[in-house]
């Protein structure tokens, strides 16, 4: 199983959004430090992830949130526990 995921800072409440078909992995490697972007924002929680059948797929739902480029529907998606719009291929 491959999966998105939504960290957040602790420290300044910054959103990170990623995808990886190893989620324990990753996210020990965010926490180490060994992530440029996530190294300057711990520390950080897992807030949210979901499901994908591939990475292909997870890296297309990744990149299409990033691009909103919208922290409210972050929230909405952290708050509600699914990527609606990509429900169907989870």
């Amino acid at each position: 199983m491959c999966f998105v995921y939504i960290l957040k800072s602790l420290r300044n409440g910054r959103f990170y959004i990623g995808s990886t078909n190893n989620l324990e992995r990753r996210l020990e490697e965010h926490k180490s430090g060994n992530s440029k972007y996530t190294g300057e924002i711990l520390p950080i929680e897992l807030v949210f992830k979901q499901k994908f059948e591939s990475l292909k797929i997870a890296r297309k739902v990744e990149y299409w949130l990033k691009m909103q480029k919208s922290a409210s529907l972050i929230q909405k998606i952290v708050g509600e526990g699914i990527i609606r719009k990509f429900a169907s291929e989870s």
